[in-house]
């Protein structure tokens, strides 16, 4: 039976072209998000400034027992240096602080970003001169020979640095030359402690090894020292992640989006290559007759169509092995390009992804074969002919069973999106939609005799004849109908999902932060952020109404202590919760924003106090302690005095903005909002706050429109990324569509040619072919509506409070459109050229 399966691939060249293309195309789709998830999971990234040190300390940023992490750099003691300088083979231990800088040139015309560190730390690049002295007392600074070219200064200038919140003249006493971004410059290291974001900490150590010393076995005695301890000892590649905090966090999204997307392309390929082998093996079903009529057993059958499907696979999945890793770069380089990942963070795809990928489709088309062959191998010899000649039209009972647990699964789902926060709604929609689409996929024939029984009078009405006939034929192949309506569902319904899923969102994060916003101007310092104090020197200025300091973050909401003494050791361990944290000045942001308080009052908002969102503060009560961990890992118990609306979940505890500025990574106020006095003219006023007499050098204003703007931007921005995976999988999906219609109807060139010898013409075959075509594109259309609806109307209510979800409804006119020109057009298409065989050659070919 094994060599029969290998000759008889030539005969059928048809489906196993088009199962062949299914796999390949399949298998490279999971290859390549596998190797987007292991890149996210391993975050590496090739240090620059530190690739002197061979062995790096800098903060643990993941969130103790989970997989979570901190957004705010976390930073390690100073006293971290001695205790490390104090093990055995360390020959030096450097700190490393970095603190965001903008090199404004004599005059004051132009500027460029950098970042500004100790000169001390220059070795660890190394860095050398290559012009002047190195800044050894406070006022001098050393740039980047690059960074002086763009900023146009040169060995001896006076310059003026914006460090943390201020600007003042510097003299550069020399240029440097070394590895990483133009926008280095070292300052003295008495300047570099009084500017840090956080006094007594340092941003990473770059551990010098003494000459001859095992680096492996210093890196385990480091690892010791510092067991316990939130501390990472990095080697190699990891070296980036001291250098590049947002290597790790935005890895972590990465290895999210990357598993979803993954996910959805395996489901994709298990259902596209179930369907496609599928109505491959129904053609050949008096050939499964005719095997078993003359005696082949049941095993024998069944072992030569896994043996087809075997080695048709293999082929397929071990071509997709070489363009899937160049794909998934390919798809890394977008999201770098479009800021969603570091573009310092390097592509891993190893082995893992391959076998993944292949072995998915492997396993695939082989269950896809076995469930296919099991109805022929199991009939008896003696039915075997006249059972070939008729569908069966009873669903097994194991596919029921898969199909109704697909749609609970997907009720359940939908349930808890309808009731979730709008910000985390699209986490379980995805999933639902996956599992609606899998459930109606299984339940093929029975929902196409439905779809088709809806449609019957309606296109009966007004195609006459021609019609009739068509209906006819639907009604006597339902199955073989079913795997043409099935792809068209797939790639209707998932396309009109997963778009909307992204407009909606994307509407409602939009929405919210409009509706939130108060304030006439948004100010902003060239330099990325000012002092806190700066915000009551703003407040006073004539003019202004009120100024609040903005200050965005996140942290974790920790159990409460009742939860730790219930779980007491046994049980799982109760784990902190995401929020989102903001730093506001208590006298402005209810001025300033739409801020809704439902308890307590911001007034009440001081040094060791915060609110909490309605959602996040079940169970609490005003003057209660709630612990929670900062942005970068620091553990805090602040006294509730307020609970404020969630905006649908879009809301932030509310703490006073240098509480939450002392734990973000730059250390600053980003924004300052200000509301302008009645009858004062917004451009006036911004420019008083930004000209020459401004309370602050350097400050920029943006008024409410442009800030409403560059929030949408940034928001399609990120919903790009979503939108170029969905293409990949719909496209695939599309792939699939006129792969399946190419098979369902090339086959039926026999019962053309009958057709054709009892008097019927081209022109009435034709006829017949567009009322199916457009039968099949109408059911597969129905049932793709729902498997939108049943995703979108729980997401809607839960990001926008309203069954309707958001995006312009051109793009169910394209999905419509496009589906009924794929299909109508692909079946036409073939049937015209199975229709160009003359009736004596086709009637005597072999089946």
């Amino acid at each position: 039976m094994i060599g029969l399966a290998l000759r008889s691939l030539k005969f059928h060249k048809g489906g196993f072209v088009a199962s062949f293309i299914a796999l390949f195309f399949g298998a490279a789709l999971v290859i390549a998000c596998g190797g987007l998830l292991e890149t996210g999971v391993r975050e590496l990234a090739a240090p620059q400034r530190l690739r002197a040190a061979p062995i790096v300390l800098t903060g643990d940023q993941g969130y103790p027992g989970s997989n979570k992490v901190f957004r705010e750099r976390v930073r390690l003691d100073a006293s971290a240096v001695s205790k490390a300088e104090a093990v055995a083979g360390v020959q030096a231990a450097v700190p490393d602080i970095s603190i965001p800088a903008v090199v404004v040139p004599a005059g004051g015309r132009g500027g460029a970003t950098a970042t500004g560190h100790g000169w001390d730390s220059a070795r660890l690049g190394p860095y050398r001169l290559v012009e002047g002295s190195a800044p050894s007392v406070a006022g001098q600074v050393a740039l980047d020979s690059r960074l002086a070219a763009r900023a146009g200064a040169k060995t001896g200038d006076r310059v003026t640095l914006g460090l943390h919140g201020t600007m003042s003249a510097y003299r550069v006493t020399g240029l440097v030359s070394g590895p990483g971004a133009a926008g280095t410059l070292f300052l003295a290291n008495t300047d570099v402690a009084r500017l840090a974001p956080q006094h007594d900490k340092v941003d990473s150590i770059g551990i010098l090894t003494r000459p001859g010393a095992d680096e492996s076995r210093v890196r385990a005695a480091l690892a010791d020292a510092f067991a316990g301890a939130p501390v990472s000892v990095l080697t190699g590649d990891e070296r980036g992640r001291a250098e590049f905090p947002d290597v790790v966090i935005h890895g972590k999204n990465l290895v999210s989006m990357s598993a979803v997307f993954g996910g959805l392309a395996a489901m994709v390929t298990v259902f596209v290559v179930a369907s496609t082998l599928g109505l491959s093996l129904q053609q050949r079903q008096r050939q499964m007759a005719l095997l078993r009529a003359i005696g082949s057993t049941p095993g024998q059958v069944r072992r030569m169509v896994l043996a087809e499907t075997f080695t048709v696979a293999v082929f397929a999945t071990a071509l997709a092995c070489v363009p899937g890793p160049h794909l998934g770069h390919w798809l890394l380089s977008r999201f770098a390009d479009a800021d969603v990942v570091p573009g310092v963070l390097i592509y891993r795809s190893g082995w893992i992804p391959m076998v993944a990928g292949a072995g998915t489709a492997l396993l695939t088309a082989l269950g896809a074969a076995w469930i296919a062959a099991r109805a022929a191998a199991r009939t008896r010899p003696t039915e075997a002919l006249a059972e070939a000649s008729l569908e069966r039209r009873r669903l097994n009972w194991i596919r029921v069973v898969v199909a109704v647990l697909c749609l609970a699964g997907g009720t359940t789902l939908s349930l808890v999106t309808m009731n979730v926060d709008g910000a985390t709604a699209g986490s379980t929609a995805t999933p639902a939609a996956m599992l609606w689409a899998a459930g109606f996929g299984l339940l093929g024939p029975t929902l196409t005799r439905l779809m088709t029984a809806v449609l019957r009078w309606p296109l009966r009405a007004v195609t006459g004849f021609s019609g009739q006939l068509a209906l006819l034929n639907a009604k006597a192949r339902a199955a073989r109908l079913a795997g043409a309506v099935m792809p068209v569902m797939l790639a209707t319904g998932m396309a009109t999902a997963l778009i909307y899923l992204q407009t909606t969102q994307n509407q409602g994060a939009q929405q919210a932060f409009e509706d939130n916003l108060r304030a006439t101007l948004v100010l902003t310092d060239a330099s990325g952020g000012v002092p806190t104090s700066l915000v009551d020197d703003i407040g006073k200025e004539p003019g202004v109404a009120a100024a609040s300091a903005y200050v965005p973050s996140s942290g974790f909401l920790e159990p409460s202590k009742a939860a730790l003494a219930a779980y007491n050791g046994k049980g799982r361990k109760p784990k902190g919760s995401p929020v989102q944290i903001t730093g506001v000045s208590p006298a402005g942001i209810e001025r300033t924003t739409a801020i809704r308080v439902a308890s307590g009052s911001l007034a009440d908002l001081g040094t060791d106090t915060v609110a909490l969102p309605e959602s996040a503060a079940g169970g609490h009560r005003i003057g209660e302690r709630i612990p929670m961990r900062m942005g970068d890992g620091t553990e805090v118990d602040p006294r509730l005095v307020a609970t404020v609306g969630d905006q649908r979940g879009y809301g932030a505890a509310l703490m006073p903005a240098s509480v939450v500025a002392a734990h973000t990574t730059d250390g600053l106020v980003p924004q300052i909002l200000v509301t302008a006095a009645s009858g004062t003219d917004a451009k006036q006023l911004s420019a008083r706050l930004t000209g020459s007499a401004a309370p602050l050098p350097g400050l920029r204003a943006v008024d409410r429109s442009a800030l409403v703007t560059a929030s949408a931007e940034q928001n399609d921005t990120q919903t790009w990324v979503a939108y170029l995976l969905v293409a990949m999988v719909v496209g695939y999906s599309v792939i699939a569509l006129v792969n399946s219609l190419v098979m369902a109807t090339g086959e039926r060139r026999r019962e053309f040619t009958l057709q054709r010898l009892v008097g019927a013409t081209r022109g009435q075959v034709m006829r017949m072919m567009t009322v199916e075509a457009l039968l099949t594109a109408l059911a597969g259309l129905g049932l793709g509506m729902l498997v939108a609806v049943a995703t979108l109307v729980p997401l809607s209510r839960a990001v926008l409070a309203r069954a309707l979800p958001a995006g312009p409804p051109s793009i169910l006119v394209v999905v419509v459109v496009a589906t009924l020109v794929l299909t109508v057009g692909t079946t036409l298409l073939t049937a015209r050229v199975a229709l160009r065989t003359r009736p004596s050659a086709a009637i005597g070919s072999r089946e």
